[in-house]
């Protein structure tokens, strides 16, 4: 007998759970450092043309197939492709993406505890740059440090996950991102009232500068667009599931995807404005949060509040990112083997922790210690490039081609219509669907694969 499923206790839960699970480090850490890279200005354009006419396309595919499915990612395919093999792949590898995702997302989420306790500590006042970035780095090599937090942040989130749909992920998803959108204001507001780099900050996120710009950053924003909006990763699937047949789902993608959009341009604001104040440059790549912020940090007023405001907000963002993995993948647990929920939480979050130990061990070198010189990277940095460069690509495409070439055109626009004011578009959103989303991520996928340049 099939249970009944348990939905979200309002439209306001499910927005901020859905929002909060793609307002992550992608959105906070991610794209302050490539747009960085990409020189601002045209980037952030297309990033959001991006965003507009690819990745929201896709998100309202996923919540289509998961509210008509009624099942997990797997599930969802299952039910609505008559079992097929192939489409089920799909979903499989949605969940594998979160896992694999979660499994090193907790070791850079124990970071953000450590910098918390950093900050209130003032571990690093009166430092200069290189002993602030040696910290970094002696945490980073720190195998007990960072087993320690890897514990802790994944224990974190299996207790938040554990009470279920409403009183777990939406109840802790919305507290989190009220707090993420306070605390992200604040720091904005205070940038903007103090700090005389914040006009440079503006003039670089929104200026076009042709001479920065290169060709390859409109498929980086391209990806980007993917990965801040959780593509490929079955939570939007999984999510919609838990949806009502009166909810609208055209305005709440809309919605959603305007929320991601400016908490990233605030926290770019936010952030360059610091670096620019300082006359930092803004092309300081991965390092930009853990290594450059906590010396600017230092020169502020108030340094041990901002700081620690800051680091509470990144750990805010990866919290509820990381309660949408767990999520992914213990409702599929759930569907497929009926597991109760208490099973199916515990035995994934005991899976992502066992299999995070080689990324918080990657800095050691105490496992895995021939993996660089055999793959040229970390184990840690191995899986983030083959989730991020291929698993959430073809995930993403595929989940583009069934809905628009294979899925039920009738069950299709009884989805998207049921609940919306918005009945109109769906000949607007089936065209992208079907030929736009596909043929931009397939680019994606050309171009990482080498066989196209720019």
């Amino acid at each position: 007998m099939q249970k009944i499923r348990e939905h979200w206790s309002s439209h306001l839960g499910f927005i901020l759970a859905a929002a909060g699970s793609a307002i992550g480090l992608g959105t906070l850490w991610k794209f302050p450092y490539i747009a960085g890279e990409n020189g601002g200005g045209i980037f952030v354009f297309i990033y959001l043309l991006c965003t507009l006419f690819v990745g929201i396309p896709v998100f309202i595919a996923e919540l289509v197939l998961g509210r008509c499915a009624q099942r997990g990612a797997v599930g969802t395919f299952a039910k609505l492709s008559n079992n097929s093999g192939t489409w089920k792949f799909a979903g499989w590898l949605s969940v594998l993406s979160s896992f694999l995702i979660m499994s090193y997302y907790s070791v850079i989420g124990g970071w953000g505890l450590n910098y918390i306790l950093m900050s209130l500590m003032q571990s690093y006042k009166n430092m200069d740059s290189q002993k602030i970035a040696h910290l970094f780095d002696a945490l980073y090599s720190s195998a007990d440090i960072n087993l320690f937090w890897h514990f802790l942040f994944t224990g974190i989130v299996i207790l938040l996950v554990l009470p279920g749909v409403r009183q777990g992920v939406e109840y802790w998803s919305k507290f989190m991102m009220s707090g993420l959108f306070i605390l992200l204001f604040a720091l904005f507001i205070y940038a903007l009232l103090t700090m005389d780099g914040f006009s440079e900050a503006i003039s670089f996120l929104f200026a076009p500068n042709p001479a920065k710009f290169k060709p390859s950053g409109a498929l980086e924003a391209l990806g980007l667009s993917l990965f801040t909006l959780s593509l490929g990763q079955g939570i939007m699937l999984t999510y919609g599931s838990y949806m009502r047949k009166t909810e609208d789902i055209p305005k709440t993608g809309l919605i959603i995807g305007a929320m991601i959009v400016s908490v990233a341009l605030l926290a770019g604001l936010t952030i360059f404005s610091i670096i620019f104040t300082f006359d930092f440059s803004p092309e300081q790549g991965r390092g930009l949060i853990f290594k450059t912020l906590p010396l600017l940090f230092t020169k502020l007023p108030g340094s041990l509040l901002i700081s620690t405001i800051f680091f509470v907000l990144l750990v805010f963002a990866a919290l509820t990112s990381a309660i949408a993995f767990i999520e992914v993948i213990a409702a599929n647990m759930m569907d497929l083997y009926g597991w109760t929920r208490p099973k199916a939480v515990w035995t994934t979050g005991l899976m992502c922790f066992l299999f995070g130990i080689p990324s918080a061990l990657s800095g050691s070198g105490l496992l895995f210690a021939n993996w660089p010189l055999i793959f040229g990277t970390t184990f840690f940095a191995t899986v983030d490039d083959l989730v991020s460069t291929w698993l959430l690509p073809i995930a993403a495409l595929m989940i583009s081609i069934y809905t628009g070439w294979f899925f039920d055109p009738v069950l299709q626009s009884e989805e998207f219509t049921s609940g919306t004011s918005l009945k109109n578009w769906f000949p607007v959103w089936a065209f992208f669907i079907r030929w736009v989303s596909p043929a931009a991520i397939i680019l994606i996928i050309l171009q990482q694969s080498g066989l196209i340049h720019f």
